[in-house]
């Protein structure tokens, strides 16, 4: 994901900045703590779609 693309795309739920996790291919709400996944370049905006970031104890 360069700049451009991250500077349009926003969080689905709070509209809020996603940042870019390249090792995971992911873009990821801190605020939500949800990770959205990127396929082939396209980003799967669904909540449907999104991993928790949280950690399970």
């Amino acid at each position: 994901m360069n700049q451009a693309q991250l500077d349009i795309l926003v969080c689905p739920l709070c509209k809020g900045r996603l940042d870019w996790d390249a090792a995971a291919h992911e873009l990821v709400c801190t605020a939500d703590k949800l990770a959205f996944p990127v396929k082939d370049g396209i980003p799967y905006m669904l909540v449907t779609e999104a991993r928790s970031t949280v950690a399970e104890a």
